[in-house]
């Protein structure tokens, strides 16, 4: 809406691509990672409590501060923060990320974009459960999976009406699932070559251009299961490559500067998530102002909003996100 206010956009514009669906991938992302990087606490005695202190280190001091400053802004700028909720329940239930229904109706915390952390914590939450079983690896896969595919046909079967029992039982949670089972056949030592990566991420995005920007308008249905094998495509398509060569991980030779770059959005991508909002919203009042927007066109937009966006993010993951992170475990290693 912002972008056709300023003229960069067709008043008829639709979206011939699901972007929406990037939540999706992102939670294939998170069970991929949570499976590989936790190969160290699976079957070990308090594997599950460091999980969780990992966790909550990367993931609160950030969040909260954001939350923070939102409320801040519903304080001083009520007019900048109009979607915001900020009653004292909402308020308690942001920062313990739990779902909570705000009186319009929708299930948000305080800061919007936190609802994608809800799900996340929750997930950490059943995954450090299993954890706390010491099983090992491919038990605690199946375990946590099995898990969350009941909550989901409990979900289908049942329709629960309150929260937050109806975000638990989200068929989005299969995201995860799918996430596990190729962060465990990574961990495994299964590695595709690049034709059959080539591929995934062929059928990956063919499978979202097909399904297009308004699956949930045009059937009625929940997008989640949709979205799940083209997002799980993707990642594979990634995560399934061979790794750094072990003699260049010996003799400390230097990444390529491709890498380099990847390894520095990947540090920022949480702030990158929780802060685009600010950078985009700052990128079109100064567009708007100056009176660029028509010559811009959509493009320029987009790459306005998102260098500034990246360019908050590094500064912010520099100088923020990771002294807080250090502060919060300085003797964990990081994940």
């Amino acid at each position: 809406p912002e972008w056709r206010a300023l003229g960069a956009v067709p008043q008829n514009w639709t979206r011939p691509f699901p972007w929406e669906a990037g939540v999706d991938v992102f939670f294939v992302i998170s069970g991929f990672v949570m499976v590989y990087a936790s190969a160290g606490l699976f079957g070990r005695d308090g594997g599950a409590k460091l999980f969780l202190a990992r966790r909550a280190a990367r993931v609160i001091p950030l969040y909260w501060l954001t939350t923070a400053l939102v409320l801040a802004l519903v304080a001083l700028k009520p007019d900048l923060m109009r979607s915001a909720v900020a009653t004292p329940d909402m308020i308690a239930a942001s920062f313990l990320f739990i779902p909570w229904t705000r009186p319009d109706g929708l299930v948000q915390p305080v800061y919007t974009r936190g609802w994608t952390l809800n799900f996340g914590m929750f997930f950490y939450v059943v995954f450090a459960a299993v954890l706390a079983l010491r099983m090992g690896r491919r038990a605690s896969v199946a375990t946590t999976g099995a898990i969350l595919l009941l909550l989901i046909g409990f979900g289908l079967l049942v329709h629960p009406a309150t929260q937050p029992l109806a975000f638990w039982t989200s068929p989005i949670l299969i995201a995860f699932v799918m996430g596990m089972a190729l962060g465990l056949a990574r961990a495994e030592g299964v590695v595709l070559p690049l034709p059959a990566r080539i591929g995934l991420l062929a059928i990956g995005i063919g499978l979202f251009w097909f399904v297009g920007g308004d699956l949930a308008m045009r059937t009625g249905r929940d997008a989640a299961f949709v979205f799940a094998l083209p997002s799980a495509c993707l990642v594979a398509a990634c995560g399934l490559g061979p790794g750094r060569p072990k003699d260049r991980e010996r003799d400390g030779s230097p990444s390529h500067w491709l890498t380099r770059a990847g390894e520095s959005l990947g540090d920022a991508s949480y702030a990158i998530y929780l802060l685009h909002p600010f950078a985009i919203r700052g990128t079109l009042k100064a567009i708007d102002i100056s009176g660029l927007g028509p010559r811009l066109g959509a493009a320029g937009l987009t790459i306005a909003a998102l260098a500034a966006t990246i360019a908050l993010a590094l500064v912010s993951y520099r100088f923020v996100e990771r002294p807080l992170t250090r502060l919060a475990r300085p003797s964990a290693p990081r994940t």
